[in-house]
């Protein structure tokens, strides 16, 4: 993967995080957003000649576009859009505020990043377009209905848009990153296995994005469990 510059939405916590610390090391230029300024500034001193803040809040979509506009400026272009601003909560009681909420950053805010994106890329003739997506979208869950469903919204939206892209621009690649359960604040499931540390996630993210993989699963083993997943019996799942 030649030296490139690099967004990633969602970059002062968790997987984002990590990602971009991945990318600044392997030499990269990166452009880092988020709600939280602070955070962000404490990963652009590991490396300031390269690492470009723009703090706001994505489900913001008003604003959202000028804001990638000035980053990307900034940054003197982007080959690479990494979506990492995303996260759910489990809602067995159907709180609607938590449903609501879901909507607004994984549905919403993703939408206008990811349009931004294939239009810029379409309009230069390259990039790539990544989003963290997750194993949940595959199927409902019972625990968390609005998160089952957003990912699953995320995961058929990229699918279009890597429809799109090899008929009007083959040169644009579309990633679905695909994680399991990542060790991150924003993992809340009570049944948890498989976990894995969000700095070797980060590294597989990278790899797949080297690749320019339609999916990457995270990690690798998930690949099974989303097959499984997915052919799964309706009578099945619902007793589940």
């Amino acid at each position: 993967m030649e030296k490139q510059k690099i967004i990633v939405v969602g970059a002062s916590s968790g997987i984002g995080r990590a990602l971009a610390g991945v990318l600044v090391s392997a030499g990269h230029t990166v452009g880092i957003t988020g709600r939280r300024a602070e955070l962000l500034e404490e990963v652009a001193a590991t490396c300031p000649e390269r690492v470009y803040v723009r703090a706001f809040d994505a489900t913001d979509t008003a604003a959202c576009g000028a804001e990638l506009d000035a980053l990307a400026a900034a940054m003197g272009g982007v080959d690479a859009v990494v979506i990492s601003a995303g996260g759910g909560d489990v809602n067995e009681q159907l709180d609607f505020a938590l449903e609501q909420q879901m909507i607004r950053l994984n549905v919403l805010a993703f939408t206008c990043i990811a349009d931004w994106a294939f239009t810029r890329f379409l309009a230069q003739g390259y990039g790539q377009l990544a989003s963290i997506t997750s194993i949940a979208g595959i199927r409902g869950s019972r625990q968390s209905p609005g998160y089952s469903a957003v990912k699953a919204y995320q995961i058929n939206y990229l699918q279009g848009l890597r429809q799109k892209a090899r008929r009007m621009q083959p040169a644009i690649a579309v990633t679905d990153i695909c994680p399991g359960f990542v060790a991150t604040p924003g993992a809340k499931s009570p049944k948890r296995f498989w976990v894995a540390p969000v700095d070797k996630a980060a590294r597989q993210i990278y790899q797949g994005l080297q690749r320019r993989s339609r999916v990457v699963y995270i990690t690798r083993r998930w690949r099974m469990i989303a097959a499984l997943y997915r052919w799964l019996p309706g009578w099945l799942h619902e007793r589940l």
